[in-house]
């Protein structure tokens, strides 16, 4: 043998654990924050446009890249871009007055389709779980 230790599980094997107590505390809030951020730039991207529109979206990449990278997890990301896609969806809807908060414009459809991009972004490229142990090398 060449002296170095081998691992004894692969680290696709180890187990997952469950998140820390303030972890835990911190994704419900973060959830909350995203659904704040989508109901305001709902009300602010038609007012400004097409200003208010890049700023909603800026708002949300900076929250949920923020997160991601606050928590240290791909979860700290997907929390508030879950809160902001349920509170934009639920403003879709129209009530049975006939109100509703979003018209049938271009700038609607890119709040919504943007905003989705924007969370599958932040999402993938949030950083994972790494295993625990030393940094490795391969062939070494």
């Amino acid at each position: 043998m060449s002296g170095r230790t081998e691992p004894t599980t692969s680290a696709l094997a180890q187990p997952l654990r469950a998140p820390s107590l303030g972890r835990a505390a911190l994704y419900p809030g973060l959830f909350a924050l995203g659904a704040l951020v989508g109901v305001a730039g709902a009300l602010v991207q038609p007012g400004w446009f097409p200003g208010g529109l890049l700023l909603a979206l800026a708002a949300e990449a900076g929250l949920c890249v923020g997160a991601g990278r606050a928590v240290g997890r791909r979860g700290g990301a997907v929390a508030p871009a879950a809160g902001w896609a349920l509170a934009v969806v639920l403003l879709t809807t129209s009530r049975p007055e006939g109100d509703f908060l979003f018209a049938a414009g271009s700038g609607s459809y890119l709040f919504l389709l943007g905003g989705i991009a924007v969370a599958v972004m932040c999402a993938t490229l949030a950083p994972v779980r790494q295993p625990d142990g030393g940094a490795v090398r391969l062939g070494k």
